[in-house]
């Protein structure tokens, strides 16, 4: 359910350029004096470079591994910011580091990060190029320095990157963070984005402040200068959070309801913790999941949806007998579905002569798809044009009992509730749903089991 980055236009470099309005919202976050030495690891085409010297910052240094940008700039080195050797301190590092998840790294970019002593201390393949640039950044501080950047915000609560939220709990503390639900701040990115500005020191600080905003639309100037003093406004919702800690998600919720949630965790402690040690030498604790206690399936594919729809067709006896009761994603609501949708589902093994003299009226229907049907991908089959290509998880489906279904993808930016809905035997879901039957080991009943994943307190944990 999270938001997605169309790798179609993603560069090499993992480069989304910084708009002009939020980079001089994050420099005007900083609380540095002309004077001060200041860091851009990753500068891209120079927009923080540019803001920063008409505001009269001049002792300047950045990064940049891609030697057609930023050229104008005399303070720039074009090399990477992971393996540069760089041994000075700095009172300010701002900035928008490169994002990309290590499947999508070029081959030489994952060699270098292997080879990195940052990389191999804390990170694994499972973690994402940003991890490096927030923790070397970190490192590269002075005390009481400032580091401030824009970036996705799934690092603040993803498991692999516990390593990295546990280094900086160690080393200082969050002063400011901005939240933007899927915001539109980078063109063809709709990721939730955070803005944070984190203090390197040993003295810390109690308390985070917090905004959040929730409309999809474009960041103007007012609009970050109403986040920036707290301005109530429909789309905000501002907080003062206590800080973080080691081995815990980061989430930005109000206290009670992170300490709502910290019950709710301990809760699904398993009785026996593994004995893996994690970064810090500390155990690590495993939880129950909702796989423990329930078989999970997608459902069916038709690989063309429209086609197997009956929508109020005239049918013989043997049609009605040849259909299936569906609920689709646009239908569920929490607890119940709104409606069902019948499709075709026709016998396998039927040759078209015989489809056509017992199904008269499908045999119709499906005329007008037959080269959209002939087309779908086939699974590495042959497939009639009539049948369903991939009949995923049907014998689950087929049990004779209730279960829950949820939409298999969900935008959730401005929603406060999940739609996990009962729905009865014989009832069977496609590919926008996703199924969960109780197993027979547990003690709770399905209603149950629906309650409790329909609960306010397990749509914030989630």
């Amino acid at each position: 359910m999270e938001g997605t980055i169309n790798q179609s236009t993603k560069n090499k470099f993992g480069q989304y350029f910084t708009p002009k309005a939020v980079a001089d919202f994050m420099i005007e976050m900083a609380d540095v004096s002309p004077h001060s030495k200041i860091l851009e690891p990753s500068c891209g085409e120079g927009v923080f470079l540019d803001l920063l010297q008409q505001k009269g910052y001049n002792r300047l240094t950045a990064y940049e591994i891609d030697q057609e940008l930023a050229q104008k700039f005399s303070c720039v080195k074009y090399e990477s910011f992971v393996s540069a050797k760089a041994e000075e301190k700095f009172d300010l590092i701002i900035g928008n580091p490169p994002y990309i998840r290590w499947k999508n790294l070029e081959n030489d970019l994952k060699q270098e990060l292997s080879a990195n002593p940052i990389w191999v201390q804390y990170f694994n393949s499972l973690c994402d190029y940003l991890y490096i640039f927030i923790l070397k950044s970190v490192e590269l501080l002075h005390e009481n320095g400032q580091l401030i950047f824009i970036c996705p915000e799934y690092w603040m609560n993803t498991t692999h990157s516990a390593s990295l939220r546990n280094y900086m709990v160690q080393a200082g503390y969050f002063e400011e963070i901005y939240h933007f639900n899927e915001t539109p701040i980078f063109d063809k990115v709709t990721v939730s984005i955070v803005i944070f500005k984190f203090v390197k020191s040993k003295e810390k600080k109690e308390k985070i402040r917090v905004a959040k905003f929730y409309a999809n639309q474009k960041l103007t100037v007012e609009t970050l200068k109403n986040l920036k003093n707290q301005i109530p406004f429909k789309e905000a919702e501002y907080l003062t959070v206590s800080q973080f800690k080691t081995n815990e998600r980061w989430l930005l919720q109000s206290d009670e309801t992170r300490r709502e949630l910290s019950i709710l965790e301990s809760n699904c402690i398993k009785k026996k913790p593994n004995s893996i040690l994690n970064l810090f030498g500390e155990g690590k604790t495993e939880f129950h999941a909702i796989g423990d206690f329930c078989d999970i399936g997608n459902g069916l594919v038709s690989g063309l949806d429209k086609a197997f729809q009956v929508n109020g067709h005239a049918l013989n006896e043997n049609e009605l007998k040849a259909t299936l009761n569906v609920i689709k994603a646009k239908d569920l609501k929490p607890f119940l579905a709104k409606g069902i949708t019948q499709y075709i589902f026709m016998p396998e093994g039927l040759e078209e002569k015989d489809f056509n003299e017992i199904y008269p009226n499908f045999y119709t229907h499906f005329q007008k798809y037959k080269t959209e049907l002939e087309n779908r991908y086939q699974y590495n089959r042959k497939i009639n044009y009539w049948e369903w290509v991939f009949l995923r998880n049907f014998n689950l489906f087929s049990k004779a009992e209730k279960r829950i279904f949820v939409p298999c993808k969900e935008r959730i930016s401005n929603k406060d509730h999940f739609r996990f809905a009962l729905a009865d035997e014989g009832i069977f879901p496609t590919q926008d749903v996703t199924a969960i039957f109780r197993k027979p080991t547990a003690k709770e009943s399905i209603e149950y089991i629906l309650a409790y994943l329909n609960n306010p307190i397990i749509f914030d944990w989630l």
